[in-house]
């Protein structure tokens, strides 16, 4: 019999609603796992954003306090999706109820509330997973396994950006993402921390930084009240804001094996839309991959000619694509990748073994922002110290 789950959510945007819904795949493309999650109870401020998920999720009830889900003796595991200053707050009361958690990057809005967490997880032995879904691209998969193996050589450089277009239009409003106090930095934690994430788990640790930043919209409307996730307006007549945190930033890193790196990323450029991806160049080949064309990866080994790049499909022998397709060609989608990541959340807690990627990988990668941000304050290169708990990036 498949053992039960009960799952409680605190905050019911996008992203929570992404959650939900990878709960509810899992024990169909992960059937070994033998668990069965159930939605339980969500929590948010702002009844009609969980009245939404009770109707079209099956939740079998709601709260505006999140104190009720931790409390619900039917909930085992709690996601929490709020905005990141809040992560802290919601954190430390899940380690305290004693229930895992899937926590969203970065994990607070800032490094100490990153280091708190992690920490009191470190504490308390419990299980938990952060929100680095494009580990689980069966592309990144496969050039993991390139490197890994050896097959393109001794890694020299990587190139990693992280471009989108969410807050590219100057009269967009001034939501928590552009507050200091409540999203701590700009781009370095929402975007660069997945791409400090990605180049760890394919290259290794970062040790050293160097970085500048910059802010191009300095104003903007305040923020009507409501919306879910991007999807929010300017209240009409508001008054114009200041913008605290960088709308661009762009770093240069080098890693304990020796390999040096390229960081850029911006929330403002016009054109891109998720032009999150990277490079990875070695003394026998290279490879390069972009979320916006996330099943595919361009690969040159210098032994294996004709010589120059070849687009390789994603197919059912690259990481988990099997679970959701057939045959190279179909691909998967951002909501498949939060699957794998429910998944290996599930797994962690029903075996209590970390298979998820964990608060410590959290952590490692705001050790990582938190460099940065010093490096912008006196423009010299600051080292990366080795953050406390075990990071399944290098496992």
């Amino acid at each position: 019999m498949a053992q039960r789950i009960g799952v409680g959510l605190i905050s019911a945007g996008w992203m929570g609603t992404v959650h939900s819904r990878a709960y509810l795949a899992a024990p169909d493309k992960f059937p070994e796992l033998g668990v069965t999650p159930e939605l339980v109870i969500v929590a948010d401020t702002v009844k009609a954003n969980a009245q939404r998920l009770v109707d079209r999720l099956g939740y079998r009830r709601l709260t505006e306090d999140y104190r009720e889900v931790l409390n619900d003796p039917d909930v085992d595991v709690v996601s929490i999706a709020a905005p990141n200053f809040l992560h802290k707050e919601f954190a430390l009361a899940a380690v305290a109820a004693g229930k895992p958690f899937w926590i969203e990057k970065p994990m607070g809005a800032g490094l100490a509330d990153s280091t708190a967490i992690a920490e009191a997880v470190e504490t308390s032995g419990l299980v938990t997973a952060v929100g680095f879904n494009y580990r689980h691209a069966p592309a990144i998969q496969h050039l993991r396994s390139l490197v890994r193996s050896g097959k393109l050589g001794r890694v020299t450089n990587v190139r990693v950006r992280f471009d989108a277009d969410y807050s590219s239009a100057a009269d967009g409003p001034r939501t928590w993402r552009f507050v200091k106090a409540q999203a701590g930095t700009g781009v370095l934690g929402d975007l660069l921390s997945h791409g400090f994430d990605l180049a760890q788990y394919l290259v290794g640790a970062i040790t050293d930084v160097s970085a500048q930043t910059a802010t191009f919209i300095t104003e903007r409307p305040q923020v009507a009240v409501g919306g879910v996730g991007h999807q929010v307006t300017a209240a009409a007549g508001g008054p114009m804001l200041p913008v605290e945190n960088e709308d661009w930033a762009a770093a240069h890193v080098r890693f304990a094996s020796g390999a040096v790196g390229t960081f850029e990323s911006s929330r403002v450029a016009v054109g891109p839309r998720c032009e999150y991806g990277l490079a990875v160049y070695g003394t026998n080949g290279s490879a390069s991959w972009d979320f916006e064309r996330m099943n595919e990866l361009d690969v040159c080994l210098r032994d294996q000619g004709p010589y120059g790049y070849t687009r390789v499909l994603t197919d059912p022998s690259m990481g988990e694509f099997g679970r959701f397709q057939v045959g190279a060609g179909l691909g998967l989608s951002f909501d498949d990748l939060k699957a794998v990541e429910a998944s290996l959340f599930l797994a962690s807690v029903a075996s209590g073994r970390q298979l998820a990627p964990s608060v410590a990988d959290g952590l490692a990668a705001a050790t990582v922002v938190h460099a940065a941000e010093a490096s912008v304050e006196d423009g010299t290169w600051h080292g990366v110290p080795t953050p406390s708990g075990r990071t399944t990036f290098d496992a």
